[in-house]
C-alpha cells in the first residue's frame, strides 16, 4: 500500500507574536545557528539542529520583520518597524549599531563575505552600509517603483535582488550602476524570494504561485500553482528536487520541483505560515506562524498508511522545545547593550 509521509516536529516556543522571518546561517565549525524575527520586538537566537534556545537580542522597539545571520553565525543583522536596523554581536548580544531610516524597514542582508549590509523598506529605496565603516553615511540606491519587501545580493554581490509590497515582479539591480537592469514579472506582489545555495535559482512565491528562475540568465524555470496563496517557499538546498511552501492553510507542504506535486503535508501550526526556509543541509526545513511558533521539520520523517494520514485531522503530536525557567531567570541571557558574564551562545559555540 502505498505510504504517506508524516513528520513530527520540534515546536520551538519563546515568541509572543507571530513569527514573520527566519534565516539559517551555513555550517560553521560550531553547528549552524536560526535567527527568527517576530512582531514582539525580539529576534531570537537558536541552534538550528536541536531548536535549542541560544539568546534573545534585545534593544528593538517595534516588530522586527526580517534578520539576517552572517557566513560565521558570528554577527546578526535585524530590521524593524521602529525604522532602525541594527546589527548585534551574535556571540555576547551586543548590539553593535543601530542604523536609523525615515521609515518602516522591512528587510536586511548581509552580502556573502560581510563587508555590505543591504536594507530597504517603506521609503522605496535600497541602502548599503559598508561594516567596515559604520559611521560612514550608507550608499543609497533609489528609484525602487514600490516600497521594498525583499532583499539579497547576487552574483558574488555585484547584484541585488529585491521585491515590492504593493505591485509584482523582482528588481534585479546593478550595484555598479545602481540601475535596474532586469525586472522578473509576476501577476502579484512577491512576499518570499530566496537566492539557492548553490546560486543556480531565485525562488518567489506570488499569489498563489511558485516560481523558480535561473539566477543567471534570468529565465524562468519553473512555474506551479498552490491550492492557497502561498507567502513562503524554499528550495532544498542539497539535491534540489523538492521545495517545501507555506501560506494562507495553516499546513506546511513539501512538493516535487520538477512536477509540483504535493510528497508531504505537515499539520500543526494554528495560523497562517509567514516563512519557510530549509537548513543549509537539507536535513530538515522550519516554518515560522501567525501562532508565535517555528516548527522544525526533519526531511526524512516516518511513513503512515494512507488512510490513516488521511483520517488524522488533527495536527501532529510535537516535541516541545523552549526556554526552561531557569534559562529565562539566570543571568546569561542576553540582555539589552550589554553583555553578561556567560551568554548561552558561548556556551554553544566553544568547546
Amino acid at each position: 500500500m502505498e505510504k504517506k509521509r508524516v513528520t513530527v516536529p520540534l515546536v520551538c516556543h519563546g515568541h509572543s507574536r507571530p513569527v514573520v522571518d527566519l534565516h539559517y546561517s551555513p555550517v560553521t565549525p560550531d553547528g549552524f545557528f536560526l535567527i527568527s524575527a517576530s512582531k514582539d520586538a525580539n529576534p531570537m537566537l537558536r541552534n538550528g539542529e536541536t531548536g535549542d534556545w541560544v539568546g534573545t537580542f534585545q534593544g528593538h522597539k517595534g516588530a522586527v520583520w526580517s534578520c539576517c545571520l552572517d557566513t560565521n553565525a558570528l554577527i546578526a543583522a535585524t530590521a524593524s518597524a521602529d525604522f532602525s536596523a541594527k546589527v548585534w554581536d551574535a556571540i555576547t548580544g551586543d548590539m553593535k549599531h543601530s542604523f536609523d531610516h525615515k521609515h518602516i524597514v522591512r528587510s536586511c542582508a548581509f552580502s556573502k563575505d560581510t563587508r555590505l549590509l543591504l536594507t530597504g523598506g517603506m521609503e522605496k529605496l535600497l541602502r548599503i552600509y559598508d561594516m567596515n565603516r559604520p559611521d560612514a553615511p550608507p550608499r543609497e540606491v533609489d528609484k525602487s517603483p514600490g516600497s521594498v519587501r525583499t532583499v539579497a545580493w547576487l552574483h558574488s554581490d555585484q547584484t541585488i535582488l529585491s521585491s515590492c509590497s504593493d505591485i509584482g515582479g523582482v528588481r534585479l539591480w546593478d550595484l555598479r550602476s545602481g540601475q535596474i537592469v532586469r525586472t522578473l514579472e509576476t501577476k502579484s506582489s512577491v512576499t518570499s524570494a530566496e537566492v539557492s545555495r548553490d546560486g543556480r535559482y531565485i525562488t518567489t512565491c506570488d499569489g498563489t504561485s511558485v516560481k523558480f528562475w535561473d539566477a543567471n540568465h534570468f529565465g524562468l524555470v519553473k512555474s506551479h500553482e498552490m491550492n492557497c496563496i502561498v507567502e513562503s517557499a524554499s528550495l532544498d538546498p542539497k539535491y534540489g528536487n523538492t521545495f517545501v511552501a507555506g501560506g494562507e492553510d495553516l499546513w506546511v507542504r513539501v512538493f516535487d520541483f520538477h512536477t509540483g506535486d504535493e510528497i508531504a503535508c505537515n499539520k500543526g501550526h494554528h495560523g497562517p505560515v509567514h516563512c519557510v526556509r530549509f537548513s543549509p543541509g537539507g536535513e530538515s526545513y522550519a516554518s515560522g506562524s501567525e501562532d508565535g511558533t517555528i516548527r522544525i521539520w526533519q526531511t526524512s520523517p516516518l511513513t503512515t498508511d494512507d488512510n490513516d494520514a488521511a483520517a488524522n485531522t488533527e495536527p501532529s503530536p510535537a516535541i516541545e522545545v523552549k526556554p526552561t525557567e531557569e534559562q529565562v531567570l539566570q543571568k546569561n541571557v542576553f540582555v539589552e547593550g550589554s553583555a553578561t558574564e556567560e551568554t548561552p551562545h558561548v556556551q554553544v559555540k566553544k568547546c
